[in-house]
């Protein structure tokens, strides 16, 4: 606006102010047709609704620089891109342990700085470094009718143990989107309250199979099993696994069929865990099941000992809106060091376990088989 617009819209304001209604509206055309104003505009200049500011803007200075991003970048890589909020906790173990490796080199000004980093930033900064291919997979669950009646049905809604030892079970099928011919699975465990989780992988979903898997999990767990809850496919409802948890004093439970919520915490680790390392490629021989069971030696110390999980307690309804409340974020190995039920003998062999751990060795470790575990390819 130049100096003579200026002159002539302070005259037209004292004019505005004096005038009524209809002296207003002939003024406003005027000003309208004389500056080429939008008439909205033009009735916020005349009633002073604009105040013009003078002083120099100042820039937002940014504390976190594109080394500081490249360092992240490792981290996240390390954790395996957790979400910012369960990487948090972490954060300050993951920085100090990639330095001890040589792989990051900071001051201690910037180590401070990185280990104060809220979730947010981290979400910012890495909005263009996380690719993750958005791939559905599908359900291969086949209900099986033997024992149906025996074995309980538990829902989401009923399941309340607080206990540590409750397992969901699930199989996960690498088919490659070829459902032909014998392929791997993978049978994956986790408790309901401690988020602790074992995988194993299995050459088909034949009763036989999976409950081998099962026993091979049950042995290397550091805790005892005290219930199951699967889905109701054939390959857990069967005579065997039946007979198995009466016989242990487990209790056996089942959801319903085609009710995927009433697993919710197996689902979930099916992704986050099994899609996310192994991905949906096809796996349909013997030395592809070698090193998938290879993998998951190495990923559950990595995953039980170092990713922090969020666990749901409760949602809030507001209006239309739910509000979900976590508990603390924390790995399962710390939820187990907390369990009351949980004897002093395991803790402590826990502890002792998890100082002959190395998060950086592991990681590589699970790199070099992530190399070697090639899927099969498919024709056509």
């Amino acid at each position: 606006m130049t100096k003579a617009d200026k002159k002539y819209l302070s005259q037209l304001k004292i004019r505005y102010k004096k005038a009524n209604k209809p002296q207003r509206i002939i003024i406003l055309d005027e000003f309208t047709k004389t500056a080429g104003y939008d008439r909205s505009h033009a009735g916020k200049l005349l009633r002073s609704r604009y105040q013009y500011v003078t002083k120099v803007i100042r820039r937002i200075h940014r504390i976190y620089t594109k080394e500081d991003t490249e360092t992240l970048q490792q981290v996240c890589e390390l954790l395996g891109w957790i979400c910012s909020k369960r990487m948090l906790p972490s954060l300050k173990l993951a920085v100090d342990e990639l330095m001890k490796a040589g792989k990051i080199s900071l001051s201690k000004d910037d180590r401070k700085r990185i280990i104060g980093i809220s979730p947010a930033t981290i979400d910012r900064l890495f909005k263009r470094y996380r690719k993750r291919p958005k791939l559905k997979g599908r359900s291969y669950t086949k209900p099986g009718t033997l024992l149906k009646n025996q074995i309980p049905i538990r829902t989401f809604s009923e399941w309340n143990e607080n206990k540590v030892g409750f397992f969901e079970i699930d199989l996960v099928g690498h088919d490659g989107s070829l459902v032909k011919g014998d392929f791997a699975w993978t049978l994956n465990f986790v408790d309901v309250k401690s988020a602790w989780t074992e995988q194993a992988a299995v050459f088909n979903k034949a009763q036989v199979h999976v409950f081998t898997g099962i026993q091979r999990i049950r042995t290397r767990l550091p805790f005892s099993v005290l219930g199951l809850d699967s889905d109701s496919g054939a390959e857990f409802i069967n005579d065997q696994l039946y007979r198995y948890c009466i016989q242990e004093q487990f209790t056996f439970t089942r959801g319903r069929p085609g009710k995927k919520n009433d697993n919710p915490f197996i689902e979930q680790k099916n992704d986050s865990i099994v899609r996310n390392w192994v991905g949906y490629g096809r796996f349909d021989t013997q030395p592809q099941v070698d090193i998938l069971n290879e993998l998951y030696e190495l990923l559950r110390l990595y995953t039980n000992f170092f990713l922090p999980v969020m666990k749901l307690k409760k949602k809030i309804r507001i209006g239309s809106k739910i509000r979900k409340v976590h508990d603390k974020v924390t790995t399962p190995y710390r939820r187990i060091l907390r369990a009351k039920d949980v004897s002093t003998e395991v803790k402590n062999k826990l502890r002792v376990q998890y100082k002959t751990l190395s998060l950086v060795g592991l990681k590589e470790k699970i790199d070099m088989v992530l190399k070697r575990l090639k899927p099969t390819p498919l024709k056509g």
